[in-house]
């Protein structure tokens, strides 16, 4: 391959992981990581980390999470920082209440991790919070 070819397909894929800000990621290419980390602010200012599930349905990116902490941060301030593939963003969340999409969403995160899913859904027992992530501007 010739040097500056390398060059640029390195930087595209760079480019890819690393958006600029309040540009979105490429969620196609996380679509097969199995999990990110997101963080967010307690009531404390303290920070939590918190490794989640990540599903991407038409282009779009969510997590989702039952009764938790970095749940409850989200919920008050709609914001957290994603990390995956290497690079952070800042994100802002948008809290999914259509139920037709609740379930392309739900289906989605089922097809991705089988067994896992259908276990944690047993034990989480309630109507989790699905968010779709968007960049912060």
């Amino acid at each position: 391959m010739p040097r500056s070819f390398r060059w640029v397909s390195i930087s595209l894929a760079l480019l890819a992981v690393h958006p600029a800000r309040g540009e979105a990621p490429d969620w196609d290419a996380l679509r097969e990581v199995g999990t990110v980390e997101v963080v967010t602010t307690d009531e404390d200012g303290a920070t939590r980390e918190t490794t989640v599930w990540i599903a991407v349905v038409d282009g779009a990116a969510y997590v989702r999470t039952g009764s938790s902490t970095w749940g409850d941060n989200v919920v008050r301030t709609s914001e957290l920082e994603l990390r995956a593939a290497g690079s952070s963003q800042a994100m802002s969340v948008e809290f999914v209440e259509d139920d037709a999409l609740r379930e392309r969403v739900w289906q989605a995160f089922r097809e991705k991790y089988g067994f896992y899913d259908w276990a944690l859904g047993w034990i989480r027992g309630s109507r989790p919070k699905i968010m779709q992530l968007h960049p912060r501007e």
